[in-house]
């Protein structure tokens, strides 16, 4: 049991205002493993003055871009020696496989901020332009407070998605992690707290979606950044355009893996273990749209049962555990619901199907589930799931697969797997999707990641990920007189 009954708020642990709490409950047992402040919007205006006061002061945004990226390059060291602990943290949370914890959650979080700290080194801050009429200094300077608002499915890495290129931009920050996974947030601003940033540079209110309203609409708040439902992302954006906010948003996905007739089968089930079943397939850039051509449909559909078939269920601690629980009882409920509305509508469950695993009696637990004969129509093929169940979908030419895959309101991730490397570029160009990866899916922390359509506004990941905290300012230099 972790408890926490303080938030970390200008620098310094303070109690909440008000006195209700927050309790984590582990999806495996079923049992409370934790309990953290639900903060009040006395708490949320707290943390937002501190934010807006360390902003004022400068003591932070004035320091030169390079010295800010000391200082993330010191969270990296403080970070590491803990690595496995955060892991086991995220795990007991939210049911993630104790492999994918350390290896898709914890562990990229030092990747992410070495990688920003990198960045940060040829970041064009400041800049001469040579016009026709003057000489102008562009100056990138930092869009202001920030709220980030992060996800239960990927917690940590949520956060550092958020907090490393804001504060290399020089903005400060309230961070609010989700409801069901506050106690691993609380636990970086512990590891944070060793770095010695000024005070208010970083805050932490912890709480429901009432917590993430008030910051969204407080008027200290100068961009939200969020990550999480696109009917959420609709509200937030909406919300922050009354005010003229700055918002950016990495919101849901259906992604299609696109199967070329000429595919090594062995190799494409090698990558879908990780780029659709990952995280239990609880992640917005899962390939959860297989589309198979017909004249090797059958085959492709049997090898992907076959992979379902292999996935180890059970006990997110094994690290032998392919597919833990979903992270909430309501997120099992949805999957289960999915599961039933796609046999309703006409399409083959291969594999898996309602009710809990084998030999399971408790936890948040679904079958990971293969549908075949899926129509691109079909709810199960354009709506997000967010669990374990693929949809595989029939194609006749390279054309019809575009078409399909491109048939779909979201647009954040897709795959082409194919034995003609050139090809398979060709035809991921004409894919629109935020990002494509060819017979392979692991983004790098040096690219964009974010999203067409209703997947998002902006972009995590790169020099494009600093570019949305900052704002720019022309300087014009003028006679000397």
């Amino acid at each position: 049991m972790r408890t926490y009954d303080r938030l970390f708020i200008n620098g310094e642990w303070v109690p909440s205002t008000g006195t209700n709490v927050l309790e984590v409950t582990c999806p495996h047992s079923e049992l409370v493993v934790g309990h953290a402040p639900q903060a009040t919007a006395e708490d949320v205006d707290s943390a937002v003055r501190s934010a807006r006061s360390a902003l004022d002061a400068g003591d932070w945004s004035s320091l030169k871009p390079l010295q800010r990226a000391e200082c993330l390059s010191a969270l990296a060291g403080e970070f590491e020696p803990h690595v496995d602990e955060m892991a086991a943290l995220i795990t007991e949370e939210m049911g993630s496989p104790i492999s994918y914890s350390q290896f898709g959650q914890a562990m990229p979080g030092v990747l992410i901020i070495n990688a920003g700290v990198k960045l940060a080194a040829g970041y064009p801050w400041e800049e001469t332009r040579r016009g026709d009429l003057a000489d102008t200094v562009v100056r990138r300077t930092p869009v202001g407070v920030v709220a980030a608002i992060v996800p239960w499915n990927m917690p940590l890495l949520g956060a550092l998605t958020k907090i490393v290129p804001a504060l290399l931009a020089g903005c400060t920050v309230v961070l609010k992690p989700a409801a069901e996974t506050p106690i691993d947030a609380l636990r970086l601003a512990e590891i944070i707290e060793q770095v010695g940033l000024p005070k208010g540079v970083l805050n932490i209110v912890t709480g429901g979606r009432e917590v993430g309203e008030q910051l969204v609409g407080h008027p200290g708040v100068d961009k939200v950044s969020f990550t999480g439902s696109t009917e959420t992302g609709r509200r937030i954006a909406s919300k922050c355009g009354e005010h003229l906010k700055r918002v950016s948003l990495e919101l849901g996905g259906k992604s299609a893996a696109v199967v070329l007739d000429d595919a090594d089968i062995t190799a494409m089930i090698d990558g879908l273990r990780f780029a659709s079943f990952a995280n239990s397939g609880q992640a917005c850039i899962a390939q959860t749209r297989i589309l198979a051509p017909r004249n090797n449909y059958d085959e492709v559909v049997d090898a992907i049962a076959s992979l379902t078939a292999s996935l180890q269920v059970g006990d997110p601690t094994d690290p032998q555990t392919d597919i833990g629980p979903m992270a909430s009882r309501r997120q099992q409920q949805r999957v289960e619901k999915y599961i039933a509305l796609g046999q309703e509508e006409g399409a083959r469950v291969v594999i898996g199907g309602t009710g809990m695993p084998e030999g399971l009696d408790r936890g948040w637990y679904v079958k990971p589930t293969v549908f075949a004969d899926v129509e691109s129509r079909m709810r199960i093929a354009q709506e997000e799931i967010f669990g374990p169940v693929l949809a595989v979908i029939p194609y006749d030419d390279v054309d019809d697969a575009v078409r399909i895959a491109n048939d779909s309101h979201y647009g954040l991730a897709g795959t082409v797997w194919t034995r003609d490397i050139e090809h398979g570029m060709a035809v991921a160009r004409r894919l629109r999707t935020g990002s494509v990866g060819v017979n392979q899916y692991i983004p790098d922390f040096a690219a964009p990641l974010g999203g067409f359509k209703d997947s998002g506004l902006g972009r995590e990941g790169g020099p494009e990920g600093i570019d949305q905290y900052v704002e720019l300012q022309s300087l014009l230099p003028g006679v000397r007189l």
